[in-house]
């Protein structure tokens, strides 16, 4: 399978068409990681999208200490693509592993060169951040309605 059909498999990408995900392709950074290998540092820049293309990545955070793992087909930083900001966790390889890496100038030149795929990824982005803004939206609104009535 070629890595723009595998490109398909991560959910951040699934409505990407062939011509979408090749133009896509031509713009990613491959990282091969070891054991242990520091991807990324919490409270660093933020300067673009990494996809876990294989292994897996363990995260912790100092607010939060150990968040997880994530494998194949995760995504991290979509939205550093549009937006300066830090890196939230430290990813660190949990064994080898391969990353795929859209830079935020990269995704600037697939902007100029391909704006369809551009275009689909910003609509891509945006759903799951959508996404997840109405999952916090009815956690507060479902602790401000099941609140008893003397809490207030």
């Amino acid at each position: 399978m070629s890595r723009s059909a595998s490109l398909g498999s991560f959910p951040l990408l699934r409505e990407f068409g062939a011509d979408e995900r090749s133009a896509l392709e031509a713009e990613l950074e491959t990282i091969e990681l070891r054991d242990g290998d520091v991807l990324f540092r919490e409270g660093e820049e933020a300067a673009g999208l990494v996809l876990v293309a294989s292994g897996r990545l363990r995260t912790e955070s100092a607010r939060a200490g150990a968040v997880g793992d994530a494998g194949p087909g995760a995504a991290f930083g979509a939205l550093s693509l549009v937006c300066v900001g830090r890196r939230e966790l430290t990813a660190t390889a949990d064994g080898a592993g391969r990353v795929l890496v859209l830079r935020r100038s990269s995704f600037r030149r697939l902007a100029e060169d391909a704006p369809r795929a551009a275009c689909r990824l910003a609509e891509a982005i945006a759903a799951d951040l959508a996404g997840l803004v109405r999952e916090q939206l009815d956690a507060v609104v479902a602790a401000q309605v099941d609140r008893p009535a003397d809490a207030e």
